[in-house]
């Protein structure tokens, strides 16, 4: 039964500030993106680097941030020593570990970082930059960007551009917010020098939106295929448990790839992938994807330029 106009209007969201929602997308049939060489499914590999970056009372806050390795927390009136070994971990060893992966198979990634993480330990720039990853930025801090005001949020990503820039050798294309306020696409765009931001969860391609008058490209992020749920509820109990969850998307959407190339966004930390029986997972993973000769592992800058260059050949039917 067809609905009435009448009964259509007054289901638009009201004027407001920060980012119009899109419940459409891509539409019932998608987009038929395709792939370099062919291949099914783009999987950027996304290693968070927050180490240092984090809430801690050394860093002035006064508060702790929740490390989630303990099954308690220490109040927020008292410094958190051992959620504190768990972040340093990350910068001492787990980024390592995470290197040496990525070099043994040759894969590009992308270092989403925070400015001060990489500022408080410059060899992992150096190291991102020889390497030829992608140096993503991850904000000033690991921080609710919501919780500044406008004028304070674009000084600290302007701030966090130039330090990432320095510590690198390159500066970031790409942006992602711990947690986005109504201003941070905006300013994003209006800086100039982004290709695009990850500030969305919202689909399995890339896709544009209109920003100041501006087009300007998402691609979406993804909380499923993240190693944070080894510290967190209905998580993995063994590496096993996270490579069949990777193995699993990855296979699904292989499938659909045959006709409508796909994303599989891979979030790890590296003070949590870092540690060695995880990186196993990742690394079973890799080998697996690699097997199949239809994955393009890619650093988001690299997707980002496909889709710009190529996106408008797609067809949508």
């Amino acid at each position: 039964m067809a609905i009435s106009n009448d009964r259509v209007s007054g289901f638009e969201d009201e004027p407001g500030p920060g980012p119009v929602r899109d419940l459409y997308g891509h539409g019932r049939n998608g987009i038929q993106a395709r792939w370099p060489g062919g291949k099914k499914v783009a999987v950027p590999i996304v290693v968070n680097f927050e180490t240092g970056a984090e809430a801690s009372w050394p860093s002035g806050d006064r508060q702790n941030d929740k490390i989630f390795e303990f099954p308690y927390g220490i109040d927020d009136r008292y410094r958190d020593l051992p959620g504190e070994s768990v972040s340093e971990y990350g910068s001492r060893a787990g980024i390592w570990r995470m290197a040496r992966l990525f070099d043994e198979y040759d894969i590009k990634t992308t270092i989403s970082g925070c400015a001060v993480a990489f500022a408080r330990n410059p060899e992992v720039g150096a190291y991102v930059q020889e390497a030829g990853h992608e140096p993503g930025c991850h904000g000033w801090r690991w921080e609710y960007a919501h919780l500044l005001d406008r004028r304070e949020e674009q000084e600290r990503m302007q701030a966090a551009i130039q330090i990432i820039e320095e510590t690198c050798g390159s500066r970031p294309v790409g942006w992602q917010s711990r947690t986005a306020s109504m201003n941070t696409r905006e300013l994003v765009v209006e800086e100039g020098g982004f290709l695009y931001d990850s500030d969305a969860i919202n689909d399995d391609v890339p896709y544009f939106v209109t920003v100041s008058d501006k087009k300007h490209l998402v691609i979406p992020y993804s909380p499923v295929y993240n190693d944070h749920r080894f510290v967190i509820g209905q998580g993995y109990s063994e590496p096993e448990d996270y490579f069949k969850t990777l193995k699993h998307g990855f296979d699904y959407l292989r499938s659909e790839g045959e006709t409508h190339g796909k994303m599989m966004t891979i979030g790890v930390h590296a003070h949590w992938i870092g540690q060695a029986s995880r990186a196993s997972a990742l690394k079973m993973f890799i080998e697996y994807a690699l097997g199949t000769g239809d994955v393009w592992f890619a650093p988001r800058s690299e997707i980002a330029k496909w889709w710009i260059e190529n996106s408008d050949s797609f067809a949508t039917n």
